[in-house]
């Protein structure tokens, strides 16, 4: 088999039917009696133009048309910030406690739509569904196209006016989409058409039946979800010059492989797609993704990502730690932490990582000089306070919560962590600005109040710097465990792969997740017969219900690939 370059848009066939193109191919499959539509989706999201397009359509059909706008029965403004609030966060500018509830609890009043004599009502917006209704439609986009428009001035969070705003993308990633996600995944087993509203004028759907059937079948079978790359003010250019994604943006600074709550998943082929959360997948099917015993505990959160820090030519990341378990549950609502681990794709004994407190470290001096900086912009030398590592390509590091740590410039991490993700709690940011020439903000009270002091001088290199362990071998192959701790749910694999025959393999009833770190991909067969390859760098699902499944190396070099799994 020959290899192949990295495949930023994987997709997989639908099964059971077509991809429905366009508003009047979706006006057509309504039935000519009296309706009831249901139009659920974002709250990020262009309403009015939906509106429009949709009414067209119908009116081409000469079908009456009647709308509900779902937004006009939320709660007043004021009030959702009351139930949604989080009093110990209310004037952290950059963080809240997940929001808790139902989508429900917002709205003052559900009333009956009115059902007209000879056409269509049309009930539009979030929780549409919660609306009597007799066919229900989900317009969705994927989650980066809400954080640009909120970060564009242009996008509402969840019941706000237009006289509400600013919206903010701390509401966003707290509130709203927690309320939201939670609401749509009720809604998975009975959704009628699901529209892929990236181009709103020409959107692309999946009827309900294909959608089910698809993810179904995606659910038993390897798959990789499809990546996107983000631009930072500490961006790099790796991505750029090795996989040839995002060429012409400013830089490639955070590659997200695999992130469940924004992952998704292309269903269709190159012509046509319809991207579909990969979040909706596991919700519709848990046991098979986590394998019963991740989802027991667990519930629908897939517990561990993959993604990319790419400094090649950028600067380095920010001095930081992520929030212990007992406060990320106590003040920001995550059942488990932020965990995480530094695979070194590129890097160099020159390159540094930022890794856990120097043993001589004065943290009252330390906290002091971080304030100084944040406040009157001193910078000062945050060695005296972190230790550093050389960069190694290959070498693993382990960071569990509250350890400093950051990647220095030049290197290009794979980040195999838990899933929380929007949780690093800044000590130090050398005194950058953002695009709008802003000093990025640290996080200094979150910051040294997860501070881990055990996280210190040697134990650093014992416990974190870990050398690897054989755990198997077979014929031209074998496995070894980069890292692993007691306090962390997931541990750090990698598989060499040196000669041509198969390295076999067990999900065991818990999932798997791979990716190759080196050489040219491999072909994964599962036991019941399905078959993806895998190239450099890209990153694949194994769900927990594949079974036995063997890894056959592309090409005439050693190939190594990095797993992870809940332990």
């Amino acid at each position: 088999m020959q290899p192949r370059p990295y495949e930023p848009n994987p997709h997989y066939p639908a099964l059971g039917g077509d991809i429905v193109a366009g508003w009047h191919a979706l006006a057509a499959t309504l039935p000519d009696e009296p309706t009831v539509l249901a139009v659920e989706g974002p709250a990020a999201f262009d309403w009015q133009a939906l509106v429009e397009l949709l009414t067209s359509a119908l009116a081409a059909r000469g079908l009456a048309v009647s709308v509900t706008d779902v937004r006009t029965h939320l709660a007043p403004w004021a009030s959702i910030l009351e139930r949604t609030g989080s009093p110990a966060l209310a004037d952290d500018p950059d963080f809240d406690r997940l929001a808790e509830g139902s989508l429900a609890d917002l709205f003052n009043d559900i009333p009956a739509p009115d059902r007209t004599a000879d056409g269509v009502h049309v009930v539009i917006g979030p929780g549409a569904a919660l609306f009597p209704h007799d066919i229900l439609w989900y317009a969705d986009a994927p989650k980066r196209y809400a954080e640009a428009s909120i970060a564009a001035g242009t996008g509402l969070n969840l019941g706000q006016g237009t006289s509400d705003r600013p919206a903010t993308t701390k509401r966003l990633f707290y509130i709203d989409w927690p309320l939201l996600d939670r609401h749509r995944d009720t809604l998975a087993g009975r959704i009628d058409h699901w529209i892929d509203c990236q181009h709103l004028t020409t959107p692309a759907a999946l009827p309900g039946a294909v959608l089910r059937h698809t993810l179904s079948d995606l659910a038993i079978r390897p798959f990789r979800t499809r990546p996107t790359f983000n631009t930072t003010s500490w961006g790099g250019h790796w991505a750029q010059r090795e996989l040839g994604i995002n060429e012409d943006a400013p830089n490639t600074a955070l590659g997200y492989e695999l992130i469940a709550p924004e992952s998704g998943v292309l269903i269709g082929n190159a012509d046509a797609a319809v991207e579909v959360p990969f979040q909706l997948l596991v919700a519709l099917h848990p046991q098979e993704i986590l394998g019963a015993g991740v989802h027991q505990v667990f519930g629908t959160s897939f517990p561990v990502r993959f993604d990319y820090l790419d400094t090649v030519g950028g600067g380095s990341l920010s001095v930081h730690c992520h929030p212990r378990s007992d406060y990320m549950r106590d003040v920001f609502g995550w059942p488990y932490t932020q965990h995480e681990t530094y695979y070194m794709m590129v890097g160099g004994q020159q390159n540094k990582v930022y890794l856990g407190l120097r043993g001589d470290a004065d943290l009252e001096a330390f906290q002091r000089e971080a304030h100084e900086a944040h406040h009157h912009e001193t910078p000062f030398d945050i060695e005296s306070y972190v230790q550093t590592f050389p960069a190694e390509p290959h070498q693993l590091f382990v960071i569990p919560a509250g350890t400093p740590h950051g990647s220095g410039e030049g290197n290009v991490v794979l980040e195999v962590s838990a899933t929380p993700y929007l949780y690093s709690l800044r000590f130090y940011d050398w005194l950058r600005r953002d695009a709008e020439g802003r000093q990025r903000p640290v996080h200094l009270g979150h910051a040294f109040d997860n501070l881990a002091p055990d996280r210190i001088g040697n134990t650093v290199r014992n416990e974190l710097v870990q050398s690897p362990r054989r755990l198997r071998k077979g014929d031209g192959w074998y496995e070894e465990v980069l890292g692993a701790l007691p306090e962390m749910f997931f541990e750090v694999r990698r598989v060499a792969l040196e000669g041509d025959c198969p390295a076999t393999d067990d999900t065991n009833g818990r999932f798997h997740i791979l990716n190759v770190v080196e050489g040219e991909g491999v072909d994964i067969t599962t036991e019941n017969g399905h078959r993806h390859t895998l190239a450099y760098a890209e990153t694949l699902v194994i769900p927990a219900a594949v079974g036995a499944y063997t890894v056959t190396k592309i090409g005439n070099t050693t190939v190594r690939l990095v797993k992870s799994l809940v332990r």
